[in-house]
This record gives structure tokens, sequence and C-alpha cells, in this order.
């Protein structure tokens, strides 16, 4: 049997499935990873600098760099590809537990997921915040700030640092974001690591976890990870072709990645 007819007959047995999902799934949609060979870190190691909280809270040219990087990213335009509402079609035909994501894009909300069941582990890029008061908003308001001149756009209530909601390095991860990714976990039956290297902790540590609790496990990533030899299946080959054919196989549709009819209440 070879991987993607038993990756297929998973999935169709599977009801309490876990998406794991990296940067490869947003390389899909056209944004460029971080450490890859054409990674922004890779191409311009001090651009590192400006996910690093002390950097950006005590250095204003930081500042001014990490919203420049955020008003010209692909991410603000970029849309979901097949494979994110592969899941979303997953999730609609009652077989998907719950999208663990390292993507900070949003772009798993924006396909149409359930809120409820992503866990955003490093944050969510679309949505600003003051590290003084709190005040929240959608990033789109800083960036048209941006864009008018404002290079460094502080708070509209307080006059605070803004940011976006992401996590930066320095920061403690949401606790309630990690517990509720720990549950899901210890009671899938298949784990679908997709688009990650899986050397990323906590998240690359979710896959030997729920092997431990008896969940099988398919890996979807161009390159090797140190948890393929935990794999029922491994596949290399484009993720938005993929995942939408094992989806549509596993379900018994025809049509892949154009939405699974929304069950009725």
């Amino acid at each position: 049997m070879d991987d993607v007819t038993r990756a297929t007959e998973l999935i169709a047995r599977s009801h309490r499935i876990l998406a794991l999902t990296g940067a490869g799934l947003s390389t899909a949609s056209g944004i460029p990873d971080f450490r890859g060979p054409q990674g922004r870190w890779t191409q311009d190691p001090d651009a590192e600098k400006v996910s690093v909280l002390s950097y950006y809270l005590g250095d204003e040219d930081i500042r001014r760099k990490a919203w420049r990087i955020r008003a010209t990213s692909p991410a603000l335009t970029a849309q979901p590809n097949p494979a994110h509402r592969a899941l979303v079609d997953l999730e609609r035909a009652r077989r998907l537990a719950g999208i663990v994501t390292q993507n900070t894009d949003g772009l798993h909300l924006v396909a149409g997921s359930d809120p409820a069941i992503v866990h955003e582990i490093h944050g969510n890029a679309r949505q600003w915040r003051c590290e003084d008061c709190g005040e929240t908003g959608p990033l789109s308001d800083m960036v048209e700030r941006i864009n008018a001149g404002d290079d460094d756009p502080r708070c509209p209530a307080c006059d605070g640092i803004t940011r976006a909601t992401v996590i930066l390095f320095e920061e403690m991860l949401d606790p309630a974001v990690l517990d509720a990714s720990v549950k899901l976990a210890e009671t899938a039956d298949l784990v679908l690591a997709i688009g990650t290297s899986l050397t990323v902790h906590p998240v690359a540590g979710l896959v030997p976890y729920a092997f431990g609790h008896s969940a099988k496990v398919v890996i979807v990533n161009a390159q090797e990870t140190p948890y393929d030899y935990l794999a029922d299946a491994i596949l290399r080959d484009p993720i938005e072709e993929v995942v939408p054919r094992l989806v549509a196989q596993g379900l018994g549709v025809e049509r892949p990645g154009l939405g699974f009819p929304a069950p009725k209440a």
C-alpha cells in the first residue's frame, strides 16, 4: 500500500483529527518563510531583531523597520489555498477536532475555519495591540497610518507603543492556547502534520505526545522531519495539491478544497 492510499484510509476512518500546520502551508499561499533558504531571516539576519521583544520596545528604529515589513508583507493580501479549504471540509464533515498552527497569517480563519477550534500558537498578525493600555484593532488600520507617513504608529487611546498581536522572542506563549493544544493531542485519533519541519517546540512535541496516546500520524512536508519515524504515511508532494486530494478521497467527495456543505444545526 502506498503512502497516499494509507493516508486516505486513515482520514476515512478517523473522527478526531488534529491538524498541525506550519510555514509550508503559508508558502503555498505566496507568503515566504523565515528560516528557509530564501527566508527573510536567512537573507537579512538583522531582520530577526524585529521579532525580539526587548529590541522592539527599546529601539525606535527597530519598530520602524518592523512596521515597514508589516506594511509590505504578502500576508496582508494572501488568500487561503486549497489545503486551507480542505481543512474546512474536514471540519464541516465533523472529522476535524482542531487546528494547532505555528502560522500568524490568520488564513485558517479567512478560509472559514471555526475560531473555536483554531489555536494560533504564535498569535495573529492581522490585529494590533497597545503594549501599555491593551487597546486593539485591525492591523490594516495601522498600515493605513504607515502608508500615510506615520512610521512608528502609536496607540490612538494612550499614545503607547503598538505592535502586531504575534508572540515575540522573549515572550511566553499563551497558556490557554497551549493547554487546548495538549488536550487535542491527548484525544486525537490522527495527527496531520502539514508544512511543518517539526523542529520548533512546543508544537513539534505534540506529534510524539499524540502518538503516545495512540494517534496515527501523517506528515505532509517537503523535507524530512525528526518525527518521520513515527509516521504511518509521509508525503512530499506540493501541499496545495496533495492535502485536498487526501481529504476529498477520505471523505468521498469529488471536488476537493471547495467547501464541504456546512452541517445543519
